[in-house]
């Protein structure tokens, strides 16, 4: 009931307000009423900010200087694919930045919560974990089975289907 009064004062006001204009500024146009009701709307929120990949990764350098060229479990939380593990620490970032971000054309927080790198909240994160396991099984069996391959050691990577999109690519073009 009071909330139905309050909204019933608020809209008087602002009914009440408009008059007032009109009859200051000769608004009788009724486009110019739209446009004075537009401006006494109430305002939406503003979107949280845009995610800076750039200043995030320069941030992540910063906290790991001067153990860049450590292996990567010990400076990285809840690192759980063994290939990374044992890399330098700076080359996980370049990793994840060129061959997970680029590949797919996302930013960190595709799979990442921002600032809390080690948390397992985006089911795309494990996709990701499982799709290099996959990745890995193709270029350390699959591919050496198949007979004449013109090169010696055929790879694929996160670029091969994705082509810098979320989903791989299916389709050939036009």
């Amino acid at each position: 009931m009071r909330t139905t009064r309050r909204r019933v004062a608020a809209a008087a006001s602002i009914i009440v307000f408009g008059a007032f204009l009109s009859l200051m500024f000769g608004v009788n146009d009724p486009s110019d009423r739209a446009i004075f009701a537009q401006a006494l709307a109430t305002p939406t929120p503003a979107s949280p900010p845009a995610f800076d990949q750039a200043a995030a990764v320069a941030k992540l350098k910063e906290q790991i200087k001067g153990h860049e060229q450590e292996p990567a479990e010990k400076v990285f939380k809840n690192l759980q694919l063994p290939a990374l593990k044992s890399m330098p620490a700076a080359r996980i970032l370049g990793i994840m930045e060129l061959g997970y971000a680029r590949s797919l054309g996302v930013d960190c927080t595709h799979c990442h919560v921002a600032d809390k790198w080690e948390a397992d909240d985006r089911p795309q994160k494990q996709i990701a974990r499982d799709m290099f396991a996959m990745m890995g099984k193709i270029n350390g069996e699959l591919l050496k089975g198949i007979k004449n391959l013109k090169s010696g050691s055929p790879t694929v990577n996160c670029t091969t289907c994705h082509r810098g999109q979320t989903k791989p690519a299916l389709n050939l073009p036009g």
